[in-house]
């Protein structure tokens, strides 16, 4: 099982589990805390009933007293009430009094007048100055016929001449208590949906974001680096800096032995053409050809002095995980390097087609400059005299695409896949090779920037280079 998918089933399952808890004490709650509630109204209302019924019983005169007349009246006026969306039409208080014997003198129902309740807890007890209650199964064969009574003294003159119940069938408070239940539940549904979304948004960043790692790590093992990825997360971010520096130290071995190798192969030829001129020399030949030789080991030496500086520059630009990134003119870029490059152009008699803007780049001002200009160097070489070279910029969302185009005669099939390799040339117009480390040192250049490099053939022929650098600084 993949670890995205283990971290969100382990997070679901804590949230399930802590939702299970709160939501069955609420559930387990509701049933006893809507009776003690209704409990508290049974107090409320047995109390103030029998106050009214304290004169009917001083009076004798029960059946037709007041609270008799109050009842039989209520019978003919019809509730209409809606309650959250629950309907109520009718009165469903069951209202009994009893003397002091505990003998039933008045009944709402009409059912129990004249039976003894002295034995019935809620009378029992309020007789003798407790609180009384008790909740009695209307019918035997049906448990959900339970009706709760609450008992109130009906006192005159500090002695208690009776006792007033007042009852309520527990089942009438089932609609409100299977909505409270319903409502909880679809709460619990809903956290449990929300937290499954979270959840799965939060694996599928972290997924994303160990999948550039992952994307970079096969990069550079397949020798062809990405640009360090923008992770977003400071764990992650030291996590690909950590993989970055392992990189460099990883590839340190392999990397100075290749070093080494293609210094000295790129050695040879200007050395043995030292060697050669010197040996000349000896013999001391006419000052003619001593020119001549003199001049051939200057070349050779200025060949050889360049190509370890640029060894030298490759070598710092590979070594650095990070720049500091500030807004880059690219209209001042493309001006520098026009008026650098005005003699090569003009002694191959090319027209540098430049484009003005104002677009911004986020990047460090040098490096760019140096990496543009490789691209421009190359241009020019591989450009037949008369030819056109363009340099343009193009602002695609929070992208800029920096162009440089030739009609040159083009990239070899087989060089397309090694082109970015160090040291690796194609032989110029004048059958001479570079250093091989221009294009690496521009790929190098796009990696620190976060950006991408390519080149393709242009059509009809010619040569199209795409810098894609960032245009925001953060």
């Amino acid at each position: 099982m993949r670890m995205g998918m283990r971290l969100l089933l382990g997070y679901f399952l804590i949230v399930a589990v802590a939702g299970w808890f709160v939501f069955a004490i609420f559930v387990q709650e509701v049933k006893p805390g809507v009776r003690r509630a209704m409990e508290g109204t049974l107090i409320d209302t047995a109390t103030l009933m029998a106050e009214v019924a304290k004169d009917d019983l001083l009076s004798g005169h029960v059946q037709d007293g007041r609270l008799a007349k109050a009842f039989n009246e209520l019978r003919f006026q019809p509730i209409n009430a809606s309650i959250s969306g629950i309907n109520k039409v009718r009165n469903e208080y069951h209202i009994y009094l009893t003397d002091r014997q505990g003998k039933v003198i008045f009944d709402s129902a009409g059912l129990a007048v004249g039976q003894d309740y002295s034995r019935w807890n809620d009378v029992w007890l309020t007789l003798r100055g407790q609180y009384g209650a008790r909740s009695t199964l209307a019918d035997p064969d049906r448990p959900e016929s339970s009706v709760m009574y609450v008992a109130a003294p009906v006192i005159a003159n500090g002695h208690i001449l009776g006792v007033l119940s007042v009852g309520k069938a527990n089942n009438t408070m089932t609609p409100v208590i299977k909505r409270s239940e319903r409502r909880i539940l679809w709460a619990g549904g809903a956290l449990l949906g929300i937290a499954l979304l979270i959840g799965g948004m939060m694996v599928w960043w972290i997924n994303h974001s160990i999948g550039k790692l992952v994307c970079y790590a096969d990069s550079v093992s397949g020798d062809q680096p990405i640009p360090l990825p923008d992770i977003g997360s400071s764990e992650l971010r030291r996590l690909a800096s950590a993989l970055e520096s392992m990189r460099i130290k990883l590839e340190g071995k392999n990397y100075i032995e290749h070093y080494v190798y293609a210094l000295t192969h790129e050695l040879k030829s200007p050395l043995a053409a030292i060697r050669g001129a010197a040996e000349i020399l000896r013999e001391g030949p006419p000052a003619e050809v001593v020119a001549r030789f003199t001049g051939n080991i200057l070349a050779q030496n200025a060949r050889m002095q360049a190509l370890v500086e640029k060894m030298l520059l490759q070598a710092r630009v590979e070594s650095r995980l990070e720049i500091v990134l500030a807004p880059v003119a690219v209209s001042d870029l493309f001006a520098r390097l026009d008026a650098s490059r005005t003699v090569q152009l003009s002694q191959k008699n090319l027209e540098l087609r430049v484009d003005h803007n104002d677009l911004q780049v986020a990047g460090e001002e040098e490096l760019l400059e140096e990496a543009l200009g490789n691209l421009l160097n190359n241009a020019i070489d591989f450009t037949p005299p008369g030819g056109v070279i363009s340099l343009t910029a193009t602002a695609v969302q929070d992208s800029v695409l920096i162009r440089v185009t030739d009609n040159g005669s083009g990239i070899p099939d087989y060089a397309i896949e090694r082109i970015f390799e160090r040291f690796y040339s194609l032989p110029r117009e004048n059958g001479q090779k570079s250093s091989g480390l221009g294009l690496a040192f521009v790929r190098e250049v796009a990696r620190l920037h976060r950006g991408t490099v390519q080149l393709k053939n242009a059509s009809p022929n010619g040569v199209e280079a795409t810098l894609t650098l960032h245009r925001r600084f953060t």
